[in-house]
């Protein structure tokens, strides 16, 4: 036996579909719209920018003062001061991390394996003292 449906349940099935897809296609022609104004109003600015900053850079080049240079002996000074271990320690402590991160470290007489970062860097920094690169003096324990 067939079930009877009602003109009532069928339309107010389609009428839920016909209303739902009128409400998405307006949104996107709203949003659209937004960004075309928005990107109309950025070009305008954009354009206003450029003629504004001409204007501006010569006028500027005109009044900028001659700025005093510093000496290369001052520029020296700060660079020697700044820079306290050499090449030399530098690849020094590179090789000893380098034994130390495949496990082959070791310190002292005993040939004790190395067991911290710290630990082989010290051992490195020790090693270019012996051979006379640039190192700051250790600290007196």
């Amino acid at each position: 036996m067939p079930i009877k449906t009602t003109a009532k349940t069928k339309k107010s099935k389609s009428a839920k579909a016909s209303t739902a897809k009128k409400k998405k296609p307006l949104a996107k022609k709203a949003s659209s719209a937004k960004k075309k104004k928005a990107a109309a109003a950025k070009t305008k600015t954009a354009t206003k920018k450029k003629t504004v900053a001409k204007k501006t850079s010569a006028a500027k080049s005109a009044t900028k003062k001659p700025v005093a240079k510093k000496s290369s002996a001052a520029k020296k000074k700060k660079s020697a001061a700044a820079k306290k271990y050499g090449a030399g320690a530098k690849k020094e402590v590179e090789k000893e991390l380098h034994k130390y991160k495949q496990g082959k470290a070791h310190s002292g007489k005993a040939l004790k394996p190395v067991k911290s970062r710290k630990q082989a860097i010290a051992i490195g920094l020790s090693k270019a003292r012996k051979n006379g690169a640039k190192v700051p003096k250790k600290a007196a324990a």
